[in-house]
This record gives C-alpha cells, structure tokens and sequence, in this order.
C-alpha cells in the first residue's frame, strides 16, 4: 500500500468517514458461530452507517463464513494495522468497508483453517486468543476506537495454553487494571421499560460458586455499583436507579437464612447511597428483576455470573450486549456464547452482534463528545 495516495483522497470522502468509529470485530473461536455473525454483520448497510468495521482473524476463514450464509463480498486483506485504518478511514470503493467489501486485519495461525467446526480445538482456541489481543493493542494505542469480539471458547482457549477465564480477565490483564466487571445490557424497547435501557453488572464472576462468599466484599459490591453508575450516565441517564441483589434466598430473612446481606451487601449499599448513588438493596432476586424490567430500576448488581445472566437472558437474550466496564478501551459483545451445536449451518443470529456494534458507537462518540 502506497500511503502517499492518501493525499489524493477527496478530502470531503475522508472527513466524513473520520466521524464513524472504527470497530475491529473480532472472528472469536473459529469452530463457533462467531466467523459467520461477523460475515454477516458486517456487510449491513445500518452497521456501515454508523461505524467503519474491521475484522479481525483469518481471511480465509472469514471468506468461508460469508459463503455459508449466502453473501459474497471481496475479503480485503491486509497484514498491517496501519493499512487497515487508512482503508477504513477512506472512502475507497474497492477496498474500504462496503455491503461489497469486508476489511479484514489479518492474524491468527493458519491451522486454524483445518480445525474441525462445532467442537473444541487449541487452534481454534489460539486464532481466537491472537485475534483479540491484536485487537485489544491496537485499541489501547488509539488506532481504533473500539473492539466487538466474538466469541470464544474458554476451554479451547486452555487447551491452547492461554490460561484466562475469558474475555473479561484478559482485557484486564492487558489493559492493566484491576477494577473491571462483565456487564450484561439490553437497550430500551417494548420489554425493557426503562428508557435507557437494563444494565445487570457482576460482582463476582468466573469461578467456583464456592469462591463466591469470599470473592463478595463490600469493597467489590461497592466498586461494581459504581462502574454501572459510571456507565449509565454514558448512556445519557442522569441519575440512574440501582437495584443490589440479595445472595441468599427471601433476602436472608433478617439471618435467619445467611447473613451475608447484613454483614457484606447492606454496609456497600449504605456506603453508594452516603456517596450520592441511587441505590436500593439487598433486594429479593426472585422479583427484583421484575421490578428493573418494568421500568423501576436502571441497573441491577448481581452478586453471582447465573444470578444476573440468567434473568438478563430470559428478558431478551438475542438482544443482549456483553461490555466490560473499567478498561481505557471500548470492548463490547456478543451475550451468547460459541454455540456449537449450531456453528457453521448458517443460522445463527446475528441481533446481539448488531447490538454490540450499536453499544460500541455510542460509547465511542460519548467518549469524545
């Protein structure tokens, strides 16, 4: 790629393709659903609208994908980062991304290619692994605005060496923070009365349910409160209401049943509330996500990775968006995972990775608005 034509580009095209984000989309493990969502994805003219999108992983897999679901767009190839950003941010109509044209950042091993679809392989495990950390480098250096993974699967990823409950802890690690959490959210539409959508954030996440009752602290109840706080004030609520979910059953009944609501979760709740946070809690979770759906609640804090997927994905799985909170980079995703039962047959749905591209955008414009 010559980089001097970009003096050539009509200056017009470039400044109006500057104001889309670009998003690198990763393939996640290729023996899933996750090269087909992208493919399919990321020829939509309602994404090419609002964002300039980049996949990231193998071509040739990614070429595969677009046939399986009937689509035949030219698979752009590049090697460099550099490349791929200069395309995306122009507005070459052989090249750059298009319901033609699917840009993609090549990486990943190539015996990923003969990995077998619909079960678990290291080489899916590895091309997953290599796709999201180009990814999430090429975010934290700034060259793209945000990331949309697809995704993988944790025991590939293990088998393939790479020793990380997911997504989640990876990013972390990479982004070197360790106040991060997996939020699971659904924007506002006939079932989600809220205006501005359902946020259900963890407090405890990949482990064992025995790790849970010293993994819950009023510090880690606390600092989850806040993260969804943060996040829904991106989301343009002004004072976002906050439910916290009780642990045990009837809300402990006063200890009768554990008194972890009175010596954990009560104490953070009263710290969020002195800190000016609107929150209510420990809450009964057997109707508090009634309540959040019909409109009462903003945000729910959920103690446990079931308590809140659970009910988050009976409300609207399909929908469902996948974001961590607490890292300098944008990383949103897919709420399903691999789904191998259904991988590479060309009918998995596509809706929860629109949605994740839609959450992306408008992360990325609230951060430089």
């Amino acid at each position: 790629m010559d980089f001097s034509t970009m003096e050539s580009t009509d200056k017009k095209d470039v400044q109006k393709m500057e104001k889309l984000p670009i998003l690198g989309l990763t393939l996640g493990d290729p023996s899933g659903v996750g090269p087909e969502i992208v493919a399919a994805t990321a020829v939509l003219p309602e994404v090419l609208s609002i964002c300039r999108p980049i996949a990231i992983g193998h071509p040739e897999i990614l070429h595969y994908a677009a046939r399986l679901r009937g689509i035949s767009p030219k698979i752009v190839a590049v090697d460099t980062l550099e490349e791929a950003v200069f395309l995306a941010s122009c507005n070459d109509p052989n090249q750059s991304p298009s319901p033609d044209h699917i840009l993609c950042l090549a990486t990943g091993p190539e015996d990923a290619i003969d990995a077998p679809h619909g079960r678990i392989d290291a080489r899916s495990g590895n091309a997953a692994f290599m796709a999201v950390t180009t990814a999430a480098r090429a975010a934290i250096a700034g060259k793209i605005d945000g990331i949309v993974t697809a995704p993988l699967h944790k025991e590939a990823l293990h088998l393939a060496g790479h020793h990380y409950p997911g997504h989640t802890e990876l990013l972390a690690e990479m982004c070197g923070v360790r106040d991060f959490a997996m939020m699971l959210y659904l924007g506002p539409d006939q079932i989600v009365r809220s205006p501005e959508g359902l946020a259900v954030v963890h407090v405890t996440l990949h482990t064992a349910m025995r790790n849970v009752f010293e993994e819950m602290t009023p510090i880690a109840i606390r600092e989850k409160t806040h993260l969804v706080h943060d996040f829904m004030r991106k989301m343009h609520c002004e004072h976002p209401r906050i439910a916290v979910c009780a642990l045990n059953c009837h809300n402990g009944e006063g200890g009768l049943f554990g008194d972890e609501e009175i010596r954990v979760i009560r104490p953070a709740v009263e710290s969020c509330c002195r800190e000016g946070l609107c929150v209510d809690g420990p809450l009964s979770v057997d109707t508090i996500f009634v309540h959040a759906r019909d409109g009462q609640y903003d945000a729910v804090v959920a103690m446990y990775h079931d308590q809140g997927h659970i009910a988050l994905k009976l409300i609207g799985m399909h929908r469902a968006v996948n974001i961590t909170l607490g890292l300098p980079i944008i990383r949103t995703s897919v709420a399903h995972g691999t789904a191998f039962d259904i991988a590479w047959q060309g009918t998995a749905k596509i809706t929860s990775m629109i949605e994740a591209i839609r959450c992306a955008t408008n992360l990325a414009h609230a951060r430089v608005a």
